[in-house]
């Protein structure tokens, strides 16, 4: 146990930490370890893998993810910026990079290989340009003379940009979302809500005109008819689960679900370990988006506001896509579940926002750091 006198930066660390945050996000990643087993064998077998290719390959991400999450929490706020920015300008730049050298997967490019390792740019973009447009919005808040607003603008087009080149329509209503409602929260004039809203309505009539596969998922979903299948299935094993389950390896809808491991591994949980599980599984992502909304509330500077708010809330709308999807509540798009779905990108990017929310989230690091350093009679250096 770190005892309260030890002024190390891990003691610091342990007492100023948010460990409510900390805890939740650590039973979403054993709940991830559990799914995997549940989800993945079936999918390993049926493409001629070990059947637990897919679990250990969860396990070997988890470890990096842990590690990024802890590593990034240890951040004061300043440097937390300076991370994001890094972040920001290596993932535009793979993003672009994607686009002429990218692995092409179902007509899309998303992918980029490193070292033969496959990373998606985008998933690691989505935190970095968060917490830059919470900076550049808080600017403006501290400084009218800054143009903190029309850079977010611009920034945001630039990401939406090559969202749409890959294209991926559903990461960009992703990040469309969290961009609008922090610049609600920052501010937002009546005006530009009826500007954006409007843009937002005419691209999405674009997106179901001019792209096939978009019009394709909402005429689907709207109809019922053509290739369902996947869908169906989902809410077939949701509905066999029922409150308790099927209980564990018990589920066989599971194995024919093509995404099981990772769009419906919510469907894989109903169907195991029942609702009573999914119901916990969303109080979870509930807890952190409130918890994180009402410390944001709190906070007394505008850029830990305003970066928290928009974490928390892309947290919350990747989380509320992915199961919404599972239960026929939306059209079907390939957004995986954080932190519980398979994947290394998706894994490790949803630990770094993950890291980023505790280092925000922190009780006064500096200060007490500070302190503790005036304490120890040495100089404070500036930052």
């Amino acid at each position: 146990m770190v005892s309260r006198v030890d002024r190390g930066p891990v003691a610091n660390w342990w007492w100023t930490i948010d460990r409510y945050f900390l805890a939740a996000c650590l039973a979403l990643m054993g709940l991830g370890i559990l799914l995997s087993y549940a989800a993945s064998p079936a999918v390993a077998e049926r493409i001629g893998l070990d059947s637990f290719h897919f679990v250990e390959r969860q396990i070997f991400f988890m470890i990096p993810a842990l590690i990024a999450m802890i590593g990034t929490s240890f951040l004061t706020p300043r440097l937390v910026r300076r991370a994001a920015l890094i972040l920001l300008g290596v993932s535009l730049l793979l993003m672009v990079a994607a686009l002429f050298f990218g692995i092409e997967v179902k007509g899309a490019r998303r992918w980029v290989s490193l070292a033969g390792i496959s990373i998606q740019p985008s998933e690691f973009m989505k935190p970095a340009f968060i917490v830059i447009c919470a900076w550049l919005f808080s600017e403006r808040e501290r400084n009218g003379d800054i143009p903190g607003h029309t850079l977010a603008t611009l920034l945001f087009f630039v990401a939406a940009g090559l969202l749409m080149a890959q294209p991926d329509f559903g990461q960009t209503m992703l990040t469309a979302g969290s961009w609008g409602a922090m610049f609600f929260i920052a501010g937002m004039s009546w005006m530009l809500i009826i500007v954006f809203g409007g843009g937002g309505i005419v691209l999405g009539l674009g997106a179901y005109t001019l792209l096939p596969h978009v019009a394709g998922r909402i005429d689907r979903f709207m109809t019922g008819e053509g290739d369902t299948f996947q869908v169906d299935t989902g809410r077939e094993a949701i509905i066999r689960g029922g409150w308790f389950g099927q209980g564990p390896g018990e589920g066989t809808i599971k194995r024919i679900i093509p995404d099981s491991h990772t769009d419906f591994i919510f469907s894989v949980a109903a169907e195991e370990y029942g609702i009573i599980l999914c119901i916990l599984i969303m109080m979870l992502f509930a807890f952190i988006v409130i918890r994180g909304l009402i410390v944001a509330m709190r906070a007394r500077d505008a850029f830990s506001r305003l970066a928290i708010s928009g974490i928390v809330i892309l947290f919350g709308f990747q989380s509320i896509i992915n199961m919404a999807v599972n239960l026929h509540l939306m059209p079907a798009k390939g957004m995986t579940l954080p932190f519980i779905s398979y994947g290394g990108s998706s894994l490790v990017a949803v630990a770094i926002t993950m890291g980023f929310l505790l280092a925000l989230t922190r009780k006064n690091p500096e200060r007490r750091m500070s302190a503790s350093l005036k304490g120890a009679g040495e100089r404070i250096p500036a930052l």
